[in-house]
Order: C-alpha cells, then sequence, then structure tokens
C-alpha cells in the first residue's frame, strides 16, 4: 500500500492523526508528516483516516504484487 498526502491540499485538521496514529503524525499545528509505505497490518486505519479527511487530501494506493516481491524470488532459477 502506498499514501500519497496533497500537502497543498491538506489544512492540518489532523483527523488522520487520530485515526492511524502510526502512519500520520502532526509536527506543530499545522504541518503533516506520514508515513507512505505503512505497514499491511494498518491498511483499516489508513483507509479510515482517508475517508476521515475533511479535504479528501489523502490518497491510498494498492501496489502491485510484483513491487512487493523480493529480487530474489523473480530471479530464482528454474529447477534442474
Amino acid at each position: 500500500m502506498r499514501v500519497v498526502v496533497d500537502l497543498a491540499r491538506c489544512q492540518g485538521y489532523a483527523q488522520c492523526a487520530f485515526m492511524a496514529p502510526d502512519t500520520f503524525r502532526m509536527r506543530g499545528d499545522e504541518a503533516l508528516a506520514y508515513h507512505p509505505n505503512p505497514e499491511e497490518s494498518q491498511r483499516e486505519q489508513v483507509l479510515r483516516a482517508a475517508a476521515a479527511c475533511p479535504v479528501q487530501a489523502i490518497l491510498v494506493e494498492d501496489t502491485p504484487i510484483e513491487a512487493t516481491l523480493s529480487e530474489a524470488t523473480l530471479e530464482d532459477p528454474e529447477p534442474t
């Protein structure tokens, strides 16, 4: 999962920080800091945080499965 926040749109309401504190944090009164690739275990909280944003500044994207596989897995030789 990938999180993208439009910081120009964000108004610092901090609803996301209340809903998913492991992913979103307020720095000062208005500056938002966030983890762009939260753990999959945080999915429900992150989706709720995105839905709670009053200005809809948070986009949550699914990452392709290929991006989550390690290179070693992709390059395993075929069995002989």
